[in-house]
């Protein structure tokens, strides 16, 4: 331990790292009763921690290793790290990347002057391809974690913490991935401050360190999860392993849904975004507090490790972030395929708002819904509104946890109706507030058969419904009557090619243009 302790002060990382700020977080410390902080290492020159153990390690190699060059394998963040070192350094950096690194990652790498190659699907694969190219050129390979002077250099995001909070601190939260970052930080801390826990996190998916620590040695898992690509490694480090077992008090384990939960929180408190791997540790601090474990004894800190986040990723985690934080629950509900049973049905939620609400019409007496209802008191209050439907006659299925219907079911209500006569689709617009749904249905509900409807909250100020109704045509003036009388803005889509194509239960022939050719 000493030996780290004298690595960890003289570290050479100031050179291309800042010291990153520690931030109060205090939405989520009223929300969960304890002063939580979040050490900063988003801002960084390459947006990670991981530019501290790259530097380090090269900045301390011969002129002859720096000569020849340097390599590396990882997801993409130590590549950033490498690659920066390199430039500052003046040296020729190859990195090698699984293809399925995010390609903000891939361009961080190249405008810094890496010379990228693009090898496997996972870390483990790409590390392999690297240490081969390694021996066939003669390079200096800089490894992301299993290395002391990595370690060590990781380990300043520790030193930091506690010279920048100097009251107690209970428990600091860090990522695991191959566990360079939690072996420093803890080898740190415990060394001076042996009363504060610290505690590693990683996936359920990924867990290579605590399943390590579980069988008292290194083990390779069959396979890791992706989504937090930054820690999707299939073993830990020996090293770290060793300054692990002996120095973490536990490793806690968190699902996508909480990752993405904890992204929502660092941007609430803080307007940054984070990558899923850079909000790993801010999951896990919510499990402890969630469990119960708090002993109010100090701060909890949490290691915001990155921010090298793809943007089109945001629209899954901003979908899942509501189910990680239990604040929507998604059921699958029976009414009554009869006039009526939608009001009846939207006037048992009560004043809660509706996420979602997915329908199509089936022949036969029962209906089948998805729908979304908003939770402002998580788990609890979701098993109070299931007994109150069920109190009411509804039959229903609790979908909030069933990985399918989160994923792809709550797409794919629709289709069509063979026989189903006199439908017209419309595409309604109308305020996001309360009682806004119930007045549609009041208004169109009551007169005309509602066979398809969806609609779906997506934050903004007005809500967005499509919806098939049954209107005969000599009816229809009275139809245009009343949607003019309800007042909310509608396009009539029942001539859309995508309508015609897949949910029309009376297919007509659609227009195709006639330099597509068809598909095999």
């Amino acid at each position: 331990m000493h030996d780290y302790i004298k690595k960890i002060l003289g570290a050479r990382v100031y050179d291309v790292a800042v010291e990153s700020p520690l931030d109060a977080m205090p939405r989520l410390s009223q929300r969960l009763g304890a002063r939580v902080l979040l050490k900063r290492e988003d801002l960084q020159p390459v947006f990670s921690f991981k530019i501290r153990g790259a530097y380090n390690k090269m900045a301390g190699l011969d002129a002859d290793a720096l000569t020849r060059g340097v390599i590396c394998a990882s997801a993409g963040n130590h590549a950033q790290g490498v690659a920066l070192a390199a430039a500052r350094l003046g040296v020729p950096a190859v990195i090698v990347m699984p293809r399925t690194t995010p390609a903000i990652k891939v361009e961080g790498v190249k405008s810094r002057g890496g010379q990228v190659v693009l090898h496997g699907d996972a870390f483990d694969e790409a590390y392999a391809h690297a240490k081969g190219l390694e021996a066939e050129q003669g390079l200096t390979f800089i490894h992301p974690y299993d290395d002391p002077d990595v370690i060590a250099g990781q380990g300043t995001i520790g030193l930091e913490i506690l010279r920048q909070h100097g009251a107690p601190i209970e428990a600091v939260f860090v990522p695991i991935g191959g566990g360079g970052l939690a072996a420093g930080v803890a080898t740190f801390i415990k060394f001076m401050r042996p009363e504060t826990r610290v505690i590693g996190v990683e996936p359920a998916d990924a867990a290579s360190m605590k399943a390590a620590i579980e069988a008292g040695e290194r083990v390779m898992l069959d396979t890791v999860g992706l989504f937090a690509d930054g820690v999707a490694v299939r073993q830990a480090g020996e090293e770290t392993f060793r300054l692990c077992r002996e120095h973490l008090d536990e490793v806690i384990t968190v699902d996508t849904d909480a990752i993405c939960a904890a992204v929502k929180d660092v941007f609430d408190d803080t307007r940054a975004m984070s990558e899923p791997s850079g909000a790993l540790a801010l999951a896990g601090l919510k499990e402890y507090a969630a469990r119960g474990s708090v002993a109010g004894t100090g701060a909890l800190v949490a290691v915001n490790s990155g921010a090298n986040l793809n943007f089109d990723r945001l629209r899954h985690i901003a979908e899942r972030a509501e189910l990680g934080e239990r604040r929507e629950a998604l059921l699958a509900v029976t009414i009554p395929e009869r006039a009526g049973s939608y009001r009846a049905f939207i006037r048992a939620l009560g004043r809660r708002a509706i996420t979602e609400f997915n329908y199509r019409y089936a022949p036969g007496a029962e209906a089948q819904i998805f729908v979304g209802v908003q939770l402002a008191g998580g788990r609890a209050e979701k098993e109070a509104l299931i007994a109150e439907l069920r109190g009411l006659g509804y039959p229903l299925v609790d979908l909030t946890d069933n990985e399918m219907a989160k994923l792809h079911v709550r797409y794919m209500v629709g289709g069509r109706v063979p026989g189903l006569t006199d439908e017209r689709l419309l595409r309604f617009e109308f305020p996001e507030r309360p009682g806004a749904l119930l007045k549609f249905l009041d208004s169109l509900g009551v007169t005309w058969n509602i066979s398809l409807f969806h609609y779906r909250n997506h934050g903004a100020d007005h809500g967005r419904v499509l919806a098939g109704i049954q209107v005969p045509e000599a009816e229809r003036p009275r139809f245009a009557a009343a949607l003019a009388e309800l007042g909310y803005e509608h396009h009539d889509e029942t001539d859309n090619a995508a309508y015609r194509l897949f949910l029309d239960g009376q297919p007509r022939k659609v227009a195709v243009r006639a330099d597509v050719a068809p598909a095999a």
